[in-house]
């Protein structure tokens, strides 16, 4: 770690009653990063990577009622600089067992002993304000305007209003012609003098969520939903907000606020390898965390229940079910969920026709499978503390709530009021219908996974889930943190050939395009979303699915371009699973594997098969006794895939990826 670089001047000025002028420069640990920050007037600050500036000099101030942060006038009383050099264990391990922590920090205290916080570490830079008032406070606005230098890009997730599920493309477009009626959520990726941007946040409580308008001139500027005034119910699930307040939030007046966050890397497989969002949050508040485990989950809702081969009706009832925990079992699949359906909507405890919930937990619990129930989240809300009850005295190991689609104030309240209610229960929550992961990972482990994301569901209605979104994805959205995408279709067609088909879904890409996904994207819930009917038909698919990790103790991004293909290995133990998806041409590339220490691998290749351009679900399987290569030419199809199991020769079984 190199020393802490930090240097202040301060220049007196003459004008009568304006603050002095004083200037902070912080480098990160590895001297990669300069982070500027200018005191006059106002604070502003600007970043460089690798020499070259990225961020242009960009305001940021908060207003509250009655006060401002910077104040008007204001003299900085303290500047302080700190480093920080350790090693962070996650509680549930999604991309590394270990993260390096490292940083310098800059604290800037106000006379009025408020503050403002620049970390500077290698992969990025975040500030955070700190105020030191006594009660309650109103936040009216939060202003982070963002300049960047001229022919910046940016992947832009056009967004409609504040009230999204954040399921979105990311388009690519010229920073200089996004406009202020261009609204986006987070995270959002920005192209500048040879650098990756992604601009997110981490730490969200008590508080609004971050989004983003152009401001013209290569320029963005934060947004923020305010407090909702007057709600109106649509159904049962969607909450529109028809008025909002004139402020943001009213909070403690003693806190730190959210982090301003921007992961900075020189290429786009180093954007995968970043940790940043999860340091940058509260550490957990669960004093024993032994009982979340995560798992593999055989999903009901993707492909309608449309299971055949059986000699009952297929469709919401309990023969239904326990065939799908029939099959978890089978396949070492940890856990089964029940979604939307299992009760009549607006009431938990009115259970439909069919079920006796109480005897599907009992029969899961018999076969070793957990439970998890969905819920939708208003009526979660009016019912939790005795749905808790009841979930818990059957035995339910987790909710999927589903459908906030907000992130305001009031909304983030909810998700944080959920995820401790849920660990006093030893509930883990997988949200839907949600918004970026934010920090709540770190601090409520127990919130597993969230989806916020354009899945694989989306192909039951339209098109947009294509091979080149789903190798855009690893680098936007993913990058923020794990995200329920629901992988695993094993009916697989070309684009050109495709149709939404609400109740016979399919997927876009290759079948080794779906199977890849499991190494590939992170979730320590990872969904099996296809007709279990399906997967017993593809069981040497099946097989090595089921047999992908859903943590890892090691990640390694060995090459991708965003849009393009990515390539991933992850270690568990002494194995590595190596995960490669293609965009929608076709390639050619070379996979290095020199990261495999010695000779001693066998090794499980699922691989397109020579027509998988024509037929997509075609694919081929290779097993070797020992590797003779460590760099391997592949060839992968419009839309393609390529994933292997690389295990030490002592604990493989040659035979068969893994027998469960």
């Amino acid at each position: 770690m190199k020393g802490i670089f930090f240097t202040i001047t301060v220049t007196l000025l003459l004008a009568a009653g304006m603050p002095a002028k004083a200037q902070y420069t912080l480098e990160s640990p590895d001297g990669t990063i300069v982070l500027k920050v200018t005191a006059d007037s106002g604070i502003r600050w600007s970043v460089s990577y690798r020499g070259r500036e990225v961020i242009l000099p960009s305001e940021l101030s908060m207003k509250f009622a009655g006060s401002e942060l910077p104040a008007e006038n204001f003299r900085i009383r303290r500047d302080e600089i700190t480093g920080v050099n350790s090693v962070v264990y996650p509680v549930v391990a999604h991309k590394d067992a270990e993260i390096k922590e490292q940083y310098n920090q800059l604290t800037l205290t106000f006379r009025d002993k408020n503050m403002i916080h620049f970390r500077a570490y290698n992969d990025g830079v975040a500030y955070a304000f700190e105020t030191v008032m006594d009660g309650s406070i109103l936040v009216i606005n939060e202003t982070a305007n963002l300049f960047f230098p001229e022919e910046s890009t940016s992947w832009y997730p056009f967004e409609d209003s504040f009230v999204s599920h954040n399921e979105r493309t990311f388009t690519p477009v010229s920073l200089d012609t996004i406009a202020d009626r261009h609204l986006a959520s987070l995270p959002l990726l920005v192209k500048a003098a040879g650098s990756n941007i992604l601009i997110t946040e981490s730490g969200l409580e008590d508080y609004p969520g971050m989004w983003i308008r152009g401001a013209g001139s290569n320029s963005l500027k934060a947004v923020f939903p305010q407090y909702p005034k007057t709600e109106r119910m649509i159904r049962d699930r969607t909450q529109m907000v028809d008025e909002r307040t004139d402020f943001l939030a009213e909070t403690d007046g003693s806190r730190r606020f959210p982090w301003r966050t921007f992961i900075i890397t020189g290429s786009d497989a180093e954007l995968i390898e970043s940790n940043l969002t999860f340091l940058l949050a509260d550490t957990s508040r669960i004093e024993d965390p032994s009982w979340i485990k995560p798992g593999q989950v055989a999903w009901d809702w993707f492909n309608a229940n449309n299971i055949y081969g059986v000699d009952f009706r297929a469709g919401l009832n309990n023969d239904t079910y326990k065939y799908y925990i029939d099959f978890a079992a089978e396949n070492g699949i940890e856990y089964v969920i029940l979604d939307e359906g299992w009760y009549r909507l607006g009431d938990l405890f009115d259970i439909s026709p069919g079920f006796d919930i109480g005897e599907i937990c009992n029969y899961a619990e018999s076969k070793g499978v957990g439970i998890i129930l969905w819920v939708v989240w208003k009526t979660f809300d009016d019912q939790m503390e005795k749905a808790f009850q009841q979930f818990s005295e059957w035995g339910v190991k987790g909710i999927k709530v589903d459908f906030m689609q907000r992130d305001d104030q009031k909304m983030v309240q909810y998700y944080y009021r959920v995820a401790k209610k849920a660990a006093q229960y030893r509930m883990m929550v997988d949200f839907h219908g949600s918004y970026k992961p934010s920090g709540l990972r770190r601090t409520w482990p127990n919130v597993i996974t969230r989806e916020g994301v354009k899945g694989l569901e989306n192909n039951k209605w339209g098109r947009e889930v294509t091979p080149r979104h789903n190798v855009t994805i690893p680098f936007t959205r993913m990058v923020a943190g794990p995200m329920d995408y629901t992988p695993g279709a094993m009916v697989n067609l070309h684009p050109d050939n495709f149709n939404p088909m609400y109740t016979r879904p399919a997927s876009q890409g290759t079948r080794v395009h779906q199977m890849a996904m499991y190494v590939v994207y992170e979730s320590p819930l990872q969904m099996l979303a296809d007709n279990p009917s399906n997967y017993k038909r593809e069981q040497e698919c099946t097989d090595f699915i089921t047999s992908v990790p859903v943590v890892w103790e090691e990640t390694k991004v060995l090459d991708g371009t965003i849009g393009e293909f990515v390539a991933i290995a992850r270690r568990s133990g002494d194995n590595w699973y190596v995960g490669v998806m293609n965009g929608n041409d076709a390639r050619d590339m070379t996979v290095d594997l020199s990261f495999l220490e010695g000779d001693d691998y066998s090794s499980v290749v699922f691989r397109d098969g020579i027509n998988a351009d024509r037929y997509a679900s075609d694919y081929a399987v290779d097993r070797e006794a020992t590797m003779a290569e460590k760099v391997l030419n592949i060839k992968l199809a419009p839309g393609g895939g390529w994933v292997a199991v690389f295990t030490k020769e002592q604990g493989i079984n040659k035979e068969a990826v893994r027998q469960k």
